[in-house]
Protein backbone atom coordinates (compact mmCIF):
# COMPACT_ATOMS: atom_id res chain seq x y z
CA UNK A 1 0.00 0.00 0.00
CA UNK A 2 1.32 3.37 -0.74
CA UNK A 3 1.99 6.12 1.62
CA UNK A 4 -1.20 8.09 -0.32
CA UNK A 5 -3.06 5.70 0.67
CA UNK A 6 -2.55 4.99 3.68
CA UNK A 7 -2.71 8.82 4.46
CA UNK A 8 -6.34 9.08 2.38
CA UNK A 9 -7.18 5.67 4.82
CA UNK A 10 -6.41 7.92 8.01
CA UNK A 11 -8.42 10.56 6.43
CA UNK A 12 -11.41 8.24 5.74
CA UNK A 13 -11.61 6.90 9.59
CA UNK A 14 -11.47 10.07 11.50
CA UNK A 15 -14.27 11.61 9.15
CA UNK A 16 -15.96 8.17 10.65
CA UNK A 17 -15.14 8.79 14.08
CA UNK A 18 -16.16 12.93 13.83
CA UNK A 19 -19.28 12.00 12.50
CA UNK A 20 -19.78 8.92 14.87
CA UNK A 21 -19.11 11.08 17.96
CA UNK A 22 -21.75 13.75 16.48
CA UNK A 23 -24.66 11.49 16.09
CA UNK A 24 -23.85 9.67 19.55
CA UNK A 25 -24.20 13.29 21.00
CA UNK A 26 -26.96 14.35 19.10
CA UNK A 27 -28.71 10.68 20.30
CA UNK A 28 -27.73 11.25 24.11
CA UNK A 29 -29.28 14.76 24.14
CA UNK A 30 -26.29 16.32 25.89
CA UNK A 31 -26.11 20.22 24.34
CA UNK A 32 -22.92 21.11 22.99
CA UNK A 33 -19.91 23.48 24.49
CA UNK A 34 -20.94 27.16 23.37
CA UNK A 35 -19.03 28.36 20.52
CA UNK A 36 -16.63 31.77 20.51
CA UNK A 37 -19.37 33.29 18.31
CA UNK A 38 -22.09 32.59 20.51
CA UNK A 39 -20.21 34.36 23.57
CA UNK A 40 -19.66 37.15 21.31
CA UNK A 41 -23.25 37.20 20.84
CA UNK A 42 -23.81 37.66 24.09
CA UNK A 43 -21.17 39.79 25.65
CA UNK A 44 -22.69 42.34 22.77
CA UNK A 45 -26.24 41.78 22.97
CA UNK A 46 -26.14 41.63 27.11
CA UNK A 47 -23.36 44.28 27.82
CA UNK A 48 -24.96 47.51 28.46
CA UNK A 49 -28.05 45.97 28.94
CA UNK A 50 -30.54 47.41 31.95
CA UNK A 51 -32.99 45.60 34.13
CA UNK A 52 -34.36 45.47 37.09
CA UNK A 53 -33.32 43.73 40.61
CA UNK A 54 -35.37 40.86 41.68
CA UNK A 55 -33.39 40.05 44.59
CA UNK A 56 -31.24 42.01 47.30
CA UNK A 57 -27.38 41.80 46.86
CA UNK A 58 -24.88 42.34 49.36
CA UNK A 59 -22.44 45.35 49.66
CA UNK A 60 -18.40 43.58 49.43
CA UNK A 61 -16.71 41.93 47.33
CA UNK A 62 -18.58 38.54 47.47
CA UNK A 63 -21.78 38.82 44.89
CA UNK A 64 -24.49 36.13 44.22
CA UNK A 65 -24.21 32.25 42.60
CA UNK A 66 -27.31 31.29 40.64
CA UNK A 67 -27.59 27.24 39.59
CA UNK A 68 -29.87 25.75 38.64
CA UNK A 69 -32.19 28.44 39.51
CA UNK A 70 -30.78 28.12 43.29
CA UNK A 71 -29.55 31.75 44.85
CA UNK A 72 -26.77 31.42 47.27
CA UNK A 73 -25.36 32.67 49.80
CA UNK A 74 -29.21 33.00 51.12
CA UNK A 75 -31.28 32.71 53.88
CA UNK A 76 -29.23 33.48 57.37
CA UNK A 77 -26.02 33.86 55.38
CA UNK A 78 -27.20 36.75 52.74
CA UNK A 79 -29.04 38.10 55.91
CA UNK A 80 -25.51 38.50 58.25
CA UNK A 81 -23.92 39.99 55.63
CA UNK A 82 -25.93 42.68 54.39
CA UNK A 83 -25.94 43.51 58.43
CA UNK A 84 -22.54 43.69 58.42
CA UNK A 85 -22.02 45.51 55.18
CA UNK A 86 -25.08 46.52 53.70
CA UNK A 87 -27.27 46.23 50.85
CA UNK A 88 -25.78 46.86 47.57
CA UNK A 89 -28.75 46.91 45.51
CA UNK A 90 -32.74 45.62 46.02
CA UNK A 91 -35.29 44.21 44.41
CA UNK A 92 -37.10 47.12 42.19
CA UNK A 93 -33.94 49.06 41.82
CA UNK A 94 -32.19 49.32 38.16
CA UNK A 95 -29.15 47.87 37.09
CA UNK A 96 -26.71 48.21 34.56
CA UNK A 97 -24.80 44.99 33.17
CA UNK A 98 -20.94 46.85 33.07
CA UNK A 99 -18.83 43.42 31.98
CA UNK A 100 -19.45 40.01 30.70
CA UNK A 101 -17.02 37.56 31.98
CA UNK A 102 -17.41 34.04 30.65
CA UNK A 103 -15.06 31.35 31.93
CA UNK A 104 -15.12 27.16 32.40
CA UNK A 105 -18.66 26.47 34.03
CA UNK A 106 -19.82 30.16 34.52
CA UNK A 107 -20.74 33.30 33.56
CA UNK A 108 -19.94 36.34 35.53
CA UNK A 109 -22.55 39.48 35.12
CA UNK A 110 -21.05 42.29 37.06
CA UNK A 111 -23.95 45.08 37.39
CA UNK A 112 -23.07 48.82 37.99
CA UNK A 113 -19.50 48.92 37.93
CA UNK A 114 -18.78 45.69 39.63
CA UNK A 115 -17.72 45.43 43.34
CA UNK A 116 -14.51 46.79 42.89
CA UNK A 117 -13.65 50.43 41.48
CA UNK A 118 -11.47 50.74 38.54
CA UNK A 119 -9.20 53.56 37.65
CA UNK A 120 -10.02 55.35 34.42
CA UNK A 121 -7.21 55.23 31.58
CA UNK A 122 -7.07 58.95 32.49
CA UNK A 123 -5.70 57.62 36.17
CA UNK A 124 -2.83 55.83 35.57
CA UNK A 125 -1.05 58.87 33.83
CA UNK A 126 0.83 60.86 36.27
CA UNK A 127 2.57 64.41 35.49
CA UNK A 128 5.78 65.23 37.59
CA UNK A 129 6.11 69.33 38.52
CA UNK A 130 8.62 71.37 38.50
CA UNK A 131 9.33 70.03 42.73
CA UNK A 132 9.08 67.08 42.04
CA UNK A 133 5.80 66.17 42.94
CA UNK A 134 3.59 63.85 40.70
CA UNK A 135 -0.08 64.54 39.83
CA UNK A 136 -2.74 62.25 38.71
CA UNK A 137 -5.38 64.13 36.11
CA UNK A 138 -8.74 63.91 37.10
CA UNK A 139 -7.76 62.32 40.62
CA UNK A 140 -6.00 59.78 42.19
CA UNK A 141 -8.52 57.94 43.77
CA UNK A 142 -7.02 54.25 44.84
CA UNK A 143 -8.97 51.35 43.93
CA UNK A 144 -11.49 50.15 46.25
CA UNK A 145 -14.65 48.83 47.35
CA UNK A 146 -18.17 49.59 45.01
CA UNK A 147 -20.86 50.61 46.93
CA UNK A 148 -23.17 50.21 44.29
CA UNK A 149 -21.70 47.71 42.12
CA UNK A 150 -21.44 43.62 42.62
CA UNK A 151 -22.07 40.99 40.25
CA UNK A 152 -23.89 37.22 39.77
CA UNK A 153 -22.30 33.95 38.78
CA UNK A 154 -24.55 32.13 36.43
CA UNK A 155 -22.89 28.29 36.87
CA UNK A 156 -23.62 25.39 34.86
CA UNK A 157 -22.77 21.59 35.17
CA UNK A 158 -19.63 21.20 34.04
CA UNK A 159 -19.51 23.11 30.80
CA UNK A 160 -21.07 25.98 29.29
CA UNK A 161 -23.56 24.36 26.87
CA UNK A 162 -24.85 26.57 23.72
CA UNK A 163 -27.91 29.09 24.12
CA UNK A 164 -28.49 32.46 23.32
CA UNK A 165 -29.48 35.69 24.71
CA UNK A 166 -33.26 35.09 25.17
CA UNK A 167 -32.15 31.66 27.43
CA UNK A 168 -29.63 33.53 29.74
CA UNK A 169 -32.23 36.06 30.57
CA UNK A 170 -34.67 33.82 31.38
CA UNK A 171 -32.09 31.91 33.74
CA UNK A 172 -31.15 35.16 35.29
CA UNK A 173 -34.76 35.85 35.83
CA UNK A 174 -34.82 34.98 39.69
CA UNK A 175 -32.52 37.46 40.08
CA UNK A 176 -32.49 40.07 36.93
CA UNK A 177 -35.91 41.17 35.39
CA UNK A 178 -35.22 42.04 31.50
CA UNK A 179 -39.10 42.10 31.06
CA UNK A 180 -39.99 44.35 33.86
CA UNK A 181 -41.70 48.10 32.26
CA UNK A 182 -41.00 49.80 35.86
CA UNK A 183 -39.59 49.02 39.13
CA UNK A 184 -42.90 48.75 40.54
CA UNK A 185 -43.68 45.72 38.26
CA UNK A 186 -40.19 44.08 39.03
CA UNK A 187 -40.60 44.71 42.95
CA UNK A 188 -44.22 43.14 42.91
CA UNK A 189 -43.09 39.62 41.48
CA UNK A 190 -40.60 39.77 44.93
CA UNK A 191 -43.57 39.90 47.16
CA UNK A 192 -46.69 37.47 48.81
CA UNK A 193 -49.51 37.76 46.84
CA UNK A 194 -51.65 39.30 49.41
CA UNK A 195 -48.96 42.21 49.65
CA UNK A 196 -48.91 42.85 45.94
CA UNK A 197 -52.69 43.04 45.94
CA UNK A 198 -52.83 45.71 48.61
CA UNK A 199 -49.77 47.50 46.86
CA UNK A 200 -51.86 47.56 43.84
CA UNK A 201 -54.97 49.26 45.83
CA UNK A 202 -52.52 51.57 47.68
CA UNK A 203 -53.25 49.83 50.87
CA UNK A 204 -51.51 49.34 53.79
CA UNK A 205 -51.31 46.21 55.98
CA UNK A 206 -49.88 45.44 59.48
CA UNK A 207 -46.90 43.60 58.97
CA UNK A 208 -45.97 45.64 55.94
CA UNK A 209 -42.08 46.94 55.77
CA UNK A 210 -41.25 50.70 55.14
CA UNK A 211 -40.24 49.70 51.53
CA UNK A 212 -43.72 48.06 50.66
CA UNK A 213 -45.44 51.28 52.09
CA UNK A 214 -43.76 53.59 49.78
CA UNK A 215 -44.61 51.24 47.15
CA UNK A 216 -47.80 51.27 47.97
CA UNK A 217 -48.50 55.27 48.67
CA UNK A 218 -45.67 57.05 47.65
CA UNK A 219 -43.25 58.93 50.33
CA UNK A 220 -45.68 60.26 53.39
CA UNK A 221 -45.44 64.04 53.18
CA UNK A 222 -45.15 64.14 57.06
CA UNK A 223 -43.57 62.08 59.47
CA UNK A 224 -43.47 62.76 63.78
CA UNK A 225 -41.55 60.39 66.38
CA UNK A 226 -42.79 59.49 69.61
CA UNK A 227 -43.14 57.31 72.23
CA UNK A 228 -45.95 55.27 73.48
CA UNK A 229 -47.11 54.85 77.12
CA UNK A 230 -44.95 52.00 77.50
CA UNK A 231 -41.77 54.45 76.38
CA UNK A 232 -41.44 52.37 73.16
CA UNK A 233 -40.13 54.85 69.97
CA UNK A 234 -42.21 55.24 66.90
CA UNK A 235 -42.17 56.69 64.17
CA UNK A 236 -45.75 57.69 62.08
CA UNK A 237 -45.83 58.93 58.57
CA UNK A 238 -49.13 60.59 57.83
CA UNK A 239 -50.88 60.91 54.29
CA UNK A 240 -53.76 62.81 53.66
CA UNK A 241 -55.31 66.12 54.95
CA UNK A 242 -58.51 67.02 55.66
CA UNK A 243 -60.98 67.33 53.94
CA UNK A 244 -60.15 64.34 52.53
CA UNK A 245 -59.47 60.66 54.29
CA UNK A 246 -56.11 60.90 56.86
CA UNK A 247 -54.16 57.64 57.14
CA UNK A 248 -51.76 57.59 59.94
CA UNK A 249 -49.33 54.43 59.62
CA UNK A 250 -46.85 53.70 62.65
CA UNK A 251 -43.63 51.96 62.31
CA UNK A 252 -42.17 50.41 65.22
CA UNK A 253 -38.07 49.84 63.74
CA UNK A 254 -38.99 48.69 59.68
CA UNK A 255 -42.51 47.32 60.69
CA UNK A 256 -45.73 48.63 60.62
CA UNK A 257 -47.89 48.20 63.74
CA UNK A 258 -50.57 50.13 63.87
CA UNK A 259 -52.44 51.82 61.15
CA UNK A 260 -55.40 54.57 61.88
CA UNK A 261 -57.84 56.24 59.31
CA UNK A 262 -59.37 58.97 59.59
CA UNK A 263 -62.70 59.00 57.70
CA UNK A 264 -64.28 62.64 56.84
CA UNK A 265 -67.35 62.11 58.21
CA UNK A 266 -65.11 61.47 61.72
CA UNK A 267 -65.09 57.45 61.53
CA UNK A 268 -62.02 56.33 63.12
CA UNK A 269 -60.88 53.16 62.11
CA UNK A 270 -58.27 51.37 64.15
CA UNK A 271 -55.85 48.38 63.02
CA UNK A 272 -53.16 46.81 65.51
CA UNK A 273 -53.37 42.87 64.48
CA UNK A 274 -50.60 41.60 61.89
CA UNK A 275 -52.35 41.40 58.68
CA UNK A 276 -49.31 39.97 56.82
CA UNK A 277 -46.10 38.06 58.28
CA UNK A 278 -43.33 38.72 56.40
CA UNK A 279 -40.10 36.32 56.28
CA UNK A 280 -37.98 37.72 59.07
CA UNK A 281 -34.41 38.40 59.14
CA UNK A 282 -32.69 35.73 61.43
CA UNK A 283 -30.95 36.92 64.66
CA UNK A 284 -28.32 35.55 66.20
CA UNK A 285 -29.07 34.13 69.60
CA UNK A 286 -26.61 35.21 72.64
CA UNK A 287 -25.29 31.88 74.11
CA UNK A 288 -22.51 30.96 76.39
CA UNK A 289 -20.09 30.84 73.00
CA UNK A 290 -21.81 33.82 71.45
CA UNK A 291 -22.23 36.24 74.58
CA UNK A 292 -22.23 39.14 72.30
CA UNK A 293 -25.04 38.11 69.92
CA UNK A 294 -22.94 38.99 66.93
CA UNK A 295 -22.71 37.38 63.49
CA UNK A 296 -21.13 34.64 62.83
CA UNK A 297 -17.27 35.88 61.58
CA UNK A 298 -18.06 39.25 63.09
CA UNK A 299 -14.93 41.82 63.25
CA UNK A 300 -13.23 41.89 66.36
CA UNK A 301 -10.75 43.81 68.19
CA UNK A 302 -9.87 41.07 70.76
CA UNK A 303 -6.73 38.73 70.78
CA UNK A 304 -7.77 34.70 69.38
CA UNK A 305 -8.78 32.71 73.37
CA UNK A 306 -9.20 36.33 74.48
CA UNK A 307 -12.32 36.15 77.07
CA UNK A 308 -14.94 39.19 77.45
CA UNK A 309 -14.75 40.98 80.94
CA UNK A 310 -16.73 39.00 83.27
CA UNK A 311 -17.67 36.20 81.52
CA UNK A 312 -16.82 32.85 82.61
CA UNK A 313 -14.70 30.49 80.54
CA UNK A 314 -15.79 27.02 79.19
CA UNK A 315 -13.40 25.31 81.71
CA UNK A 316 -15.68 26.97 84.83
CA UNK A 317 -15.08 30.34 86.99
CA UNK A 318 -13.97 33.33 86.11
CA UNK A 319 -10.26 33.82 87.67
CA UNK A 320 -9.93 36.60 89.87
CA UNK A 321 -7.67 39.48 88.60
CA UNK A 322 -3.84 39.03 89.07
CA UNK A 323 -2.25 40.70 91.36
CA UNK A 324 -0.40 44.26 91.06
CA UNK A 325 2.96 43.59 91.13
CA UNK A 326 5.96 45.93 90.84
CA UNK A 327 8.99 45.33 88.07
CA UNK A 328 11.33 43.42 89.10
CA UNK A 329 14.48 45.37 90.84
CA UNK A 330 11.79 48.38 92.16
CA UNK A 331 9.60 48.23 95.39
CA UNK A 332 6.05 49.95 95.58
CA UNK A 333 6.87 52.56 97.91
CA UNK A 334 9.83 54.11 95.47
CA UNK A 335 7.44 53.34 92.48
CA UNK A 336 4.28 55.40 93.85
CA UNK A 337 6.38 58.30 95.41
CA UNK A 338 8.50 58.30 91.75
CA UNK A 339 4.75 58.56 90.59
CA UNK A 340 3.85 61.42 92.53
Amino acid sequence: MTPRRIIYCLLFFLICTLLSQADDQKTSGTPPHISKKSELNLISSLNAEVAYISTTFPMGKKGLTLKNGVITPSGQELQQLIALWGPSVKPGDRALITKIIIKGDRIRFEINGGPVKRKKWYQHIQLSGIGGGEVTPGGDDAPGSNPRGSYVDLVFDNYIPELDAKQVKQLLHPVLNFDAKSALEAYLETVPPKVKEAIEHHQVLVGMNREMVIYSKGRAPNKTREKDADGVDYEEWIYGQPPQDVDFVRFVGEEVVRMETMKVDGQKIVRTEKEVDLEQKPSVAKTSENPEGRPANAPSLRRPGEELPGTTPAGGPAPPPPPMTPPPGTNAPNLVAHLQ
